[in-house]
């Protein structure tokens, strides 16, 4: 994949009929010779510029955190909350589902993992040691928080492809190409055979049908 196929792309995409917002950007991979079951693909990537899109972060802290937490995260989640998302499931699903990204306070993990795991984790929610959101007590908060509004999660369990937003129509053309092409070299590197396990790749906005890459 090159910049000039990524252009031809949006130029594809301009084709279609205007809407009165900025419509999102999303990459589609649509994979081949894997076996899901046996070779599950989760990984997160960083980008250069923004998807589009804030994230929604929660964080489970004690006192050590709360402040930071209060202040760079969109919800505060203390020890002494736990016990009524254990009481009342309705609740906990609808944290896994309003929330993008959950943090933990390192000490806290197995109390989270007791409280919220069977939930969260069959959402793919729980807080995730490889995109850095199980933190130490003394941990700066910020630094975190930009990096998760920067990064997208790709996860296959089940079909063979791969879905995120990648940016909007609003932003300048080159920062959507560069999230594309950082897209695709990071995740070709995730996939057991690299390029030889994507079929295709499209994009598309979020009213459009995708077009190829």
């Amino acid at each position: 994949m090159d910049k000039p196929q990524i252009q031809k792309a949006l130029e594809e995409l301009k084709k279609n009929p205007k809407r009165n917002f900025s419509q999102s950007y999303e990459v589609i991979f649509n994979l081949k010779n894997l076996v899901i079951k046996q070779t599950p693909i989760d990984f997160f990537v960083t980008l250069h510029f923004s998807k589009g899109k804030k994230a929604k972060i929660a964080a489970f802290v004690d006192n050590q955190l709360a402040d930071q937490a209060a202040k760079f995260c969109d919800l505060t989640i203390r020890e002494t909350d736990f016990p009524k998302y254990v009481a009342d499931k309705k609740l906990t699903k609808k944290l896994a589902e309003d929330y993008d990204y959950f943090l933990a306070q390192s000490n806290l993990m197995p109390k989270v993992a007791a409280a919220f795991g069977k939930i969260l984790g069959t959402k793919g929610k729980m807080p995730n040691p490889k995109i850095g959101c199980v933190v130490p007590p003394n941990a700066a908060l910020e630094p975190l928080i930009k990096k998760l509004n920067m990064s997208v999660h790709l996860v296959a369990k089940k079909g063979l492809n791969l879905q995120c937003l990648i940016g909007k129509e609003s932003q300048p053309e080159e920062e959507v190409i560069d999230n594309i092409l950082t897209l695709y070299q990071t995740a070709v590197k995730q996939l057991p055979s690299e390029a030889q396990n994507v079929k295709n790749v499209m994009l598309k906005t979020t009213m459009s049908k995708p077009v190829r890459i």
